[in-house]
C-alpha cells in the first residue's frame, strides 16, 4: 500500500502545470481561452489559410470551425468579451481586441454564409481587415501567455490534447 501511495503522490507531482508556456491555473476558464486563442491564431494567419484551409489539409478544420471555437462556449456573438475579463481575458485591452476581431469575422460569415467555401471568405473585400483584427487579438493573448505568436497554429487534435481535463 505504501508503494502505491507514493506512486500516486509522485504522479501528481509530475503533472504539468503549464500548457505550452501558459500556466493552467492562471486563468479560471483556460480551456475556453485556449479555444479562442486557437481560433484567433488560424483566423490571423493568411499563409496558414492558404496552405491549410484553402488547400483542404486535414486536421485544421475550416473557417466555420474556427468561428465556432471563437464563439462556442463564450457566446461572444451575443455579448462583449468584456464580460469575461478575469476569467478568459486578462484585461480590457485583450477583451477590446477580441471584440473587434469577432465582429469583423462574424460580419463576413453572415454575408457569405456559414457553409460557404473557404475561398468565399478569403476573397471577401473585408477579409484582410478581419485577419488584421484577429492578428492583433492573437498577438496580445499569445504574448500575455508568454508564447510566440508567430509559431504555426496547432492542429485540432493537439488542441484537444492540450485542453483535456487535468
Amino acid at each position: 500500500m505504501t508503494v502505491q501511495g507514493s506512486e500516486n503522490t509522485s504522479r501528481r507531482a509530475r503533472r504539468s502545470t503549464t500548457m505550452g508556456a501558459m500556466p493552467l491555473k492562471d486563468m479560471p476558464w483556460w480551456r475556453w481561452r485556449s479555444n479562442v486563442r486557437s481560433a484567433l491564431h488560424m483566423l490571423s494567419d493568411p499563409v496558414f489559410q492558404q496552405e491549410c484551409w484553402l488547400a483542404g489539409q486535414d486536421g485544421y478544420g475550416d473557417v466555420t470551425d474556427a468561428v465556432y471555437r471563437l464563439v462556442e462556449d463564450t457566446w461572444l456573438d451575443n455579448w462583449s468579451a468584456e464580460k469575461y475579463i478575469g476569467t478568459i481575458f486578462r484585461d480590457a485591452q485583450e477583451a477590446a481586441l477580441v471584440d473587434v476581431a469577432v465582429l469583423r469575422v462574424l460580419r463576413i460569415m453572415h454575408q457569405v454564409g456559414a457553409d460557404a467555401p473557404v475561398s468565399a471568405y478569403l476573397e471577401h473585400p473585408a477579409w484582410p481587415e478581419a485577419v488584421l483584427a484577429a492578428r492583433d487579438a492573437h498577438v496580445q493573448l499569445a504574448v500575455n501567455d508568454g508564447e510566440d505568436p508567430d509559431r504555426p497554429p496547432h492542429p485540432l487534435h493537439v488542441l484537444a490534447m492540450m485542453t483535456r481535463r487535468v
